[in-house]
């Protein structure tokens, strides 16, 4: 094996240009594959980062309250019992917090905006504080400075609004303003509750356009709901891919305390409105989800992100499967005379054909892994620069305001491993056809 290891290195370093040019094509799709898996992985980071801060746990233990068969309220009443029960028997807890939630309209003296309604008692949301950012006032001001305002832990007092820059920005509203909160309560009224905006916060991608922080307090009063109710119990675990098993043991030791459990389905609450109300129960029924179901409606971000790079890198990797083949065709009509002597003097038909494979797998692995460090480097950096997103579309579906690129070394590594066999692959028929060529016919053509 060592004498055809340098066969092949020795075939490489004389077909120097071809060879740099063949290596420098391979890296650029290496480095460039890296890049497109290192922004689908962050915005995968930034799905997770924002759905667990925003608008789920890791497990979430919600359910609906139904007054009469038709209506269907997203509410969980008598929640003391249940809490302790969770914090009390749930495997890998974490930590744990409940909030209250619906749906309404903010208004203000020039625009209004629909938005899911989140209450909360500030105290307990560490997470929240330390994930949240102030936005600069520029950021939802036209022409503001880049000073920031505001103090999230205002929301302790009643009649208070936490808002995201998109929002801000489209109410034009300042800290300190006031704006109306519009929502419909069970029993069909339409209540309000005049607000104060204590702070703005950095937009986090689509689930923050429409999600806002208040007071549990308010949105008690809002809906006309006993102290004793909430919307959902969110939990953390010490390990999030825990969530899919650890959801199945609660939902059977909550069917052995007595509590009543809707059919799962892996969607968020508020798609589930309709079913609930169609159905002919009363009473209070518990609803268990993970942060994936919650957030489901928005993975069609990541399927088109991953469909796109497919689409780009499987052209590429056609150009590149050509390229290869058409350099060892090349070789192979440029070495007929060694290949007849090779021949002549014994080596088998599969010992050509090694000679040639190995010369394709030691250039692509030579060229993938310094594309996959380049690619690994250049995602590193723009990560480090933090360079913001322009526009207000592309946040949303990024999912931030910043662009975020993550290196999986996992993923890199076998994008190097993939591509040179890719490339080795390629290889085969220039090889079979090196390997099937008599020796006295390719010594014949020489002369």
């Amino acid at each position: 094996m060592g004498i055809y290891f340098t066969i092949a290195l020795r075939n490489i370093l004389q077909a120097r240009r071809r060879s740099l040019f063949l290596s420098i094509a391979m890296a650029i799709v290496t480095a460039l594959l890296v890049l497109l898996n290192s922004l689908s992985e962050g915005v995968s980071n930034n799905l997770v980062t924002a759905a667990t801060t925003l608008s789920a746990g890791h497990i979430n233990v919600a359910g609906f309250h139904k007054t009469t068969p038709s209506d269907a309220s997203p509410i969980v009443t008598n929640k003391e019992p249940l809490r302790k029960i969770l914090k009390e028997r749930t495997p890998h807890l974490d930590y744990m917090i409940d909030r209250s939630r619906g749906w309404g309209k903010l208004v203000s003296e020039t625009g209004s905006v629909q938005t899911g309604i989140t209450g909360i008692e500030i105290a307990k949301e560490g997470a929240l504080l330390k994930t949240l950012q102030l936005a600069a006032e520029r950021e939802y001001v036209e022409g503001g400075s880049g000073t920031v305002f505001g103090d999230p832990m205002k929301l302790t007092e009643s009649g208070t609004v936490m808002l995201f820059a998109s929002q801000a920005k489209r109410l034009e509203v300042l800290v300190g303003d006031q704006i109306t909160l519009r929502a419909e309560n069970p029993g069909g009224h339409t209540n309000t509750v005049d607000l104060v905006v204590v702070a703005v916060m950095r937009d986090m991608g689509l689930l923050s356009s429409f999600s806002v922080f208040v007071p549990t307090s308010d949105v008690l009063e809002l809906y006309q709901l006993a102290d004793s109710t909430t919307g959902s119990f969110q939990l953390y675990l010490d390990d999030i891919a825990l969530a899919d098993s650890v959801m199945g043991e609660l939902r059977i030791i909550l069917e052995e305390e007595g509590y009543e459990l809707m059919d799962y389905r892996p969607e968020p609450f508020f798609f589930k409105f309709e079913q609930v109300a169609s159905e002919d129960w009363t009473g209070q029924r518990i609803d268990l989800t993970t942060w994936e179901d919650e957030v489901s409606f928005l993975t069609w971000i990541l399927t088109a992100l991953d469909t796109v790079s497919f689409s780009l890198i499987a052209i590429l990797f056609a150009i590149i499967a050509i390229g290869i083949a058409n350099t060892l065709m090349i070789s192979v009509r440029e070495r007929t005379r060694e290949i007849g002597t090779s021949r002549a003097i014994g080596m088998s038909r599969g010992a050509v054909m090694l000679m040639f494979m190995l010369e394709a797998l030691i250039l692509a692995l030579a060229a993938t892994t310094l594309g996959a460090l380049i690619g690994a480097l250049l995602a590193v950096g723009i990560n480090a620069a933090t360079i913001e997103v322009p526009i207000e579309a592309m946040r949303a579906i990024l999912l931030s305001d910043v662009l975020r690129l993550s290196v999986n070394v996992q993923q890199t590594i076998t994008s190097v491993l993939v591509l040179t066999l890719f490339a080795g692959f390629s290889a085969i028929w220039p090889a079979l056809r090196a390997a099937r060529m008599q020796p006295v016919a390719a010594l014949q053509s020489i002369e």
